[in-house]
Order: C-alpha cells, then structure tokens, then sequence
C-alpha cells in the first residue's frame, strides 16, 4: 500500500506544480479516464486478436498510465482507500460470479 500512496503523492505533486487541481473536479477527472480509455482502444481498432497482441508495448503503457494516473486522482480526491475499494470489489463480484457458474464463461452475471 506504500508504494500506491508514494505514486499517488507523486501525481498530486506533479499536478500541484503545475497549478491543474483547479481543472480536477470529479466531472472532469472521470471524463479524462473515459478518454484516456479511448485511446487505449483506438489502438486496438480494426486488429483482429492476432494483431492486437502486437501492438506497440509502449503506447499501451502510455495510455494505461493516463488512465490509471487519472483514476488515481479522482480516487484521491474522494479520500478513496485504493486497496479497500479493489477488495471490496472482488468480494462483491465474487458473490456475482460464483466459481461453480462463471469459470469458462464471459457471460454477464444476470445471464449466468
């Protein structure tokens, strides 16, 4: 949990010198994610799933970690506990995807 509070405390500092915590409300931060996600797809457009594991390595950690910076911020900003959120979603879609039904399928949880 350490290292995600230093990141965290890296991002703020970044974006504190550069005075963008006025530009950081939560409406922004999530529509910032959602864009940051669209790129990350447009690199995969039109690939078939051969093609898009080739994919340059690079531009996708580029996108992943805009997207994850952001995500990060907007946790932040709600005093978000990052591990406790990601747990608490585990345990919550563990209950909607039991092992016994959803091992194998890609179906959605009300289709199960």
């Amino acid at each position: 949990m350490d290292d995600i509070k230093k990141i965290i405390e890296e991002i703020v500092k970044f974006r504190d010198e550069r005075d963008w915590k006025q530009f950081h409300d939560s409406k922004n931060l999530s529509t910032a994610i959602s864009i940051e996600a669209a790129e990350l797809n447009e690199l995969f457009l039109w690939k078939t799933a051969e093609e898009s594991e080739q994919v340059d390595k690079a531009r996708i950690k580029e996108e992943l970690a805009d997207i994850l910076i952001f995500s990060l911020l907007l946790a932040h900003k709600h005093d978000f506990n990052i591990k406790e959120i990601i747990i608490e979603k585990i345990c919550k879609n563990s209950k909607k995807y039991p092992v016994d039904t959803a091992k194998g399928s890609a179906k959605k949880y009300t289709d199960l």
